[in-house]
């Protein structure tokens, strides 16, 4: 069987108020981790200002303090500074968003198992969770008229 050290990495943008993402979201990455379902890499926090300056804040060894616990960070650095600044213009003047690196740890297991048959992902695209269910309940609208 094929063997790669990581799967497929994503990047999120999570905006939030204040300057730390609400418990509740660190929470529902933790419970993923723990699950065997993602592997955080890295967390960076970026706010911008009301003047436009922005400011990043990779969390690093402070995990416990954002609500992590004992989760590590993978690979401190993964998201770069093209990745910061792209994101970052996303962000509101005046408001905070976190950008989280995770492998997908289930894709990595696929994906082992597609090149040790000899087969090669091609393209992958994901459809985002509103668009999906936006979708499914227009559809379910259309049987029930």
């Amino acid at each position: 069987m094929a063997e790669f050290q990581y799967g497929p990495v994503e990047l999120h943008l999570v905006g939030f108020e204040g300057d730390r993402p609400d418990p509740g979201v660190i929470a529902a990455i933790v419970e993923l981790i723990e699950a065997d379902i993602v592997r955080l890499l890295d967390f960076v926090i970026v706010s911008k200002a009301e003047d436009g300056t922005v400011t990043a804040l990779e969390i690093e060894d402070e995990t416990d303090r954002y609500g992590f616990g004992s989760v590590e960070l993978a690979e401190i650095g993964i998201t770069g500074e093209e990745d910061i600044e792209e994101l970052a213009e996303l962000i509101p003047p005046g408001a905070s968003a976190a950008i989280v690196a995770y492998e997908l740890v289930w894709a990595k297991r696929l994906a082992e198992s597609f090149a040790a048959s000899g087969g090669s992902m091609l393209r992958s695209e994901r459809i985002p969770a509103p668009i999906v269910n936006a979708l499914v309940e227009a559809a379910q609208e259309e049987e029930s008229a």
